[in-house]
């Protein structure tokens, strides 16, 4: 709880209709997509203006209250929540497109713009912003870039990384910091852009970014595949690669992730399959075709059932089985935990092999789907928080899967980031050294530990 001279403080800053302090207003802000027991923050401000975050920046510094800046709160890994109440910052209210540029393809946004806005803005346009996470209608950009999140096109058109030119930041003392810029190449001074995307937060507010546009594929096609082996599937998405075919998407999915995807939805899935495989190739139309023809020729050689779509509606239906998959799989039990684990793309039947072995091991239920064409899969383990001889498997399980991931030279997190969730696993991948690194830069530019505090192992 804040004194009302604090609270009086924020309000001369944002105005007293963009602060919020009651528990009932403020609870909601303790939660993101992460299971973890809420921290209420003391206040929530809502500015619209980057002037107006240097002050709120420049406030809670002096008061030495923490800051946690938070925008849809669709982050799946404790990122944007506070773990030490305090001030929570959200961008919601700061969702302006400032300008699209097509001739230099480039998109000028706030913070707090939701994704798929960017994304029909510039495709109504024959325009193209290829990161997609699979949250991208309620997801933020800001949100995007503080955890570099991925999305279904990742394979042929990588990441948020990939398309992030330049940003506009507040630091730990709201002062303002501009990096990179409109044009392709640039290299005046650090590439701090690089050094904030997958940040958490941890180093500053931004404000303001440059995002790269492309031109719109000219063509696109697309196909499901079922197979009666995963191994099979699995193997598929392998081969397809070595004969050098990116696809602009190639998802898959387990057997318990089709049945409870058909159970929820009766779209009308192969329930005996073992696995789907969702696949999409675009760009120049003779050479989506002469892929496609590759790509059907690898998956009947691996005895997979195909269907093509022949409309864009159809393609849209075959869609629907991929992106109902989280959605469905929540309905089996009352507890759901997405996990991440992201290994290289020729070691997909590996992982997926070990994650069968873990559900087995630990008698638990493990649904998979995801990336397959990045190596990014989402193994989803379904239980129920309230049986505590469970979460302990649940536990032990979710150590093996991240175990097995870098066994495999891969990650724990290929998009959704490291936030409270994975904080703990995280010198295993990255070494001792480099967490004195990075604490030495939070140290630096974060001295009083006010930024996000608790993320990234921070």
């Amino acid at each position: 709880m804040i004194s009302k001279a604090i609270l009086k403080e924020f309000q001369k800053i944002v105005g007293k209709e963009k602060v919020l302090a009651t528990e009932a207003a403020t609870m909601s802000y303790s939660y993101d997509g992460f299971l973890d027991k809420p921290v209420k923050p003391d206040v929530v401000v809502q500015p619209q203006q980057d002037e107006q975050i240097s002050k709120l920046v420049f406030l809670c510094q002096k008061l030495e209250m923490p800051m946690t800046i938070r925008g849809s709160g669709s982050n799946l890994s404790g990122g944007a929540i506070p773990v030490k109440n305090g001030c929570v910052i959200s961008t919601s209210a700061m969702n302006k497109i400032k300008q699209i540029d097509y001739t230099d393809m480039y998109a000028v946004v706030q913070p707090g713009v939701i994704t798929k806005t960017l994304a029909d803005n510039v495709e109504r346009n024959g325009f193209f912003y290829p990161p997609d996470p699979s949250s991208m209608s309620i997801s933020t950009l800001g949100g995007n870039v503080a955890e570099n999140a991925g999305g279904l096109r990742g394979l042929k058109y990588g990441v948020t990384k990939d398309y992030v030119m330049g940003m506009t930041f507040i630091d730990s003392d709201g002062n303002t910091v501009k990096t990179g810029g409109k044009t392709v190449k640039q290299a005046s001074g650090f590439n701090l852009s690089g050094f904030m995307v997958g940040s958490e937060g941890s180093f500053g507010l931004i404000t303001e970014i440059i995002l790269k546009i492309t031109p719109r594929p000219a063509a696109s096609r697309a196909m499901t595949v079922d197979f009666d082996d995963l191994n099979k599937a699995s193997q598929s998405v392998a081969d397809i690669i070595a004969a050098k075919v990116l696809p602009a998407t190639m998802e898959i999915l387990d057997n318990y992730t089709i049945r409870s995807v058909e159970a929820a939805t009766s779209i009308g899935l192969p329930v005996d399959a073992q696995a789907i495989l969702f696949i999409e190739l675009d760009g120049h139309p003779a050479h989506v075709d002469d892929d496609f023809a590759i790509v059907q020729k690898i998956c009947k050689k691996n005895s997979g059932n195909i269907k093509i779509a022949r409309s864009e509606s159809e393609k849209n239906k075959l869609w629907q089985g991929r992106r109902k998959a989280l959605s469905s799989l929540a309905r089996v039990k009352p507890t759901l935990i997405l996990e991440d684990a992201t290994v290289p793309r020729s070691k997909i039947p590996d992982m997926m092999k070990k994650i069968q072995s873990i559900s087995k091991k630990f008698n638990i239920s493990i649904g998979t789907f995801g990336h397959a064409g990045d190596g990014n899969l989402h193994p989803t383990i379904l239980t129920d928080r309230r049986n505590p001889e469970e979460m302990k498997r649940v536990e032990k399980a979710i150590d093996e899967i991240f175990d097995a991931a870098l066994e495999l030279d891969g990650t724990l997190s290929g998009e959704h980031g490291v936030g409270i969730a994975k904080a703990r696993y995280l010198e295993k991948e990255l070494g001792k050294g480099t967490i004195l690194f990075m604490k030495k830069l939070k140290k630096g530019l974060d001295e009083k530990n006010l930024l996000n505090p608790g993320k990234v192992g921070l």
